[in-house]
């Protein structure tokens, strides 16, 4: 199979993918705003005028930018479990794999469906925000960049999910155990400089917080980690997960087991 009809094959899976999203918008696009709306109503309209300002900006301004990213997370992430564990459920991944398809269009194919939802989710969330509070942007590369990298992050991450999922409730267990305690726990409602010293170095652990900040950091200007250190560590997230997802498609786990 030549390189242009591998990337034909890209296209059409990709494509397939973003139909899915779009066809069913209701359930894809509508759920995550209004959830994100109750956020700001609750978290920001009613508790910010008790918490007044963090870090020098209005309580609503701040977590604005940690609001958008953790609707791009859990999105990006519940796009691809959901729709790779359907491939294999109803035997449409066998088809795929015993194609000409070469498996980094089979990952990359469904990383970007994750990615379309996320970051379209992310983009209706800003605009709801945009109801409550003024979105500066300080560094737009920052921003869009930590944005995108960190949708096929979790894209990747929703795919791993999927490929070791063996029923529905196994793709529920680590967005519901793993992932919103991370997101949470992340700096999205709060600096980590307000927690305990023990409290802040345990939060160094969880390479959501750095993805919250540097996309805090590219809007608002402030951050309480090193962008530099985000931006490895996001990168290095992205090479590993990516490689251990072709690792584990061309042994077939989860698949021929």
């Amino acid at each position: 199979m030549n390189f242009e009809a591998q990337l034909i094959s890209l296209w059409t899976l990709s494509l397939k993918e973003v139909q899915r999203v779009l066809r069913i918008w209701v359930q894809t696009i509508v759920p995550p705003a209004i959830t994100m709306t109750l956020y700001f109503l609750i978290f920001g309209t009613l508790i910010g005028r008790r918490i007044g300002q963090m870090s020098g900006f209005d309580y609503m301004e701040y977590i604005a930018p940690g609001l958008i990213m953790m609707s791009v997370i859990t999105n990006s992430y519940g796009n691809v479990v959901s729709s790779f564990f359907s491939a294999k459920y109803n035997r449409h991944l066998e088809e795929m794999l015993v194609s000409p398809m070469p498996n980094w269009t089979i990952v990359l194919g469904h990383v970007i469906g994750g990615m379309v939802r996320g970051l379209l989710v992310g983009l209706v969330v800003t605009v709801v925000a945009l109801f409550f509070t003024r979105l500066p942007v300080n560094n737009i590369f920052i921003t869009l960049s930590v944005l995108v990298l960190t949708s096929a992050v979790f894209s990747l991450g929703g795919l791993l999910n999927a490929i070791f999922a063996r029923k529905f409730d196994d793709v529920s267990i680590i967005p519901s155990f793993v992932l919103a305690p991370l997101t949470y726990l992340g700096g999205v409602f709060y600096s980590v400089s307000l927690l305990p010293e023990f409290a802040q170095k345990l939060s160094m652990l969880n390479p959501i917080l750095y993805m919250v900040n540097a996309f805090r950091y590219g809007m608002l200007g402030v951050s309480d980690i090193n962008i530099g250190l985000a931006y490895v560590i996001i990168l290095a997230f992205l090479a590993g997960l990516f490689t251990l997802s072709m690792v584990l498609i061309q042994r077939g786990v989860g698949i021929r087991d």
